[in-house]
């Protein structure tokens, strides 16, 4: 268990409503769930989830901080927007599902290797290097995450996608050696590193 999560089960005992509202982006809005469903009943993937919104909302009423932050759901989902838009009481839903997703990761409560985790992580370093997304890089490091020979057979079964990436333009044989990128690669760094330190802050303020 991180030292961060020990500081925030002390501090916030009994109440993981109230760490969720001090934590979570728009996680003020969640006591104002009504249970209606409307958010599953709208996702794409509602079949899918182990906990639609709604029940981890309720979970997170009840108290049942362990089952909410390791569980799955809030990494499924795709950012459709189906659940703001239909949500009665316009909930922010997919705000507090990313939310939940990126303080279970600060606490260091994620599964090593859950899936959309670790292509978040491939994403953000491809990504900080030139401040756009080399779909090259990024597609090789997807496809060779779990080793050579893995790689070779991800390469080999997704070969006609590359092909029609690189006929649409989407991807260069260029960008294996540097791509596009932004003007100022290194105002940028310094801008994502200023609010990294930011976040840091108000972080370690609420972990108090």
């Amino acid at each position: 268990m991180s030292d961060l999560n020990t500081a925030m089960i002390e501090k916030y005992r009994g109440n993981f409503l109230g760490e969720v509202e001090a934590n979570v982006e728009e996680g003020e809005w969640l006591k104002m769930c009504m249970q209606c469903g409307a958010c599953s009943g709208s996702c794409p993937l509602g079949n899918a989830w182990a906990h639609p919104p709604q029940e981890l909302f309720m979970m997170v009423r009840a108290g049942k901080r362990e089952a909410v932050l390791s569980s799955d759901s809030m990494w499924m989902c795709t950012s459709c927007y189906n659940c703001i838009v239909r949500c009665p009481r316009e909930l922010p839903i997919t705000h507090i599902m990313h939310g939940l997703a990126n303080y279970a990761k600060r606490l260091g409560l994620v599964a090593k290797n859950q899936p959309t985790a670790r292509f978040a992580k491939i994403f953000w370093d491809n990504m900080m290097k030139k401040g756009r997304v080399n779909e090259l890089k990024l597609g090789l490091s997807l496809y060779f995450a779990d080793g050579f020979g893995q790689g070779i057979k991800n390469s080999l079964a997704n070969k006609d996608l590359g092909t029609k990436m690189m006929k649409a333009k989407r991807m260069s044989a260029m960008e294996f050696f540097g791509g596009h990128g932004v003007e100022d690669a290194s105002g940028f760094q310094k801008m994502i590193q200023k609010a990294q330190e930011l976040e840091t802050a108000r972080v370690e303020k609420n972990g108090k």
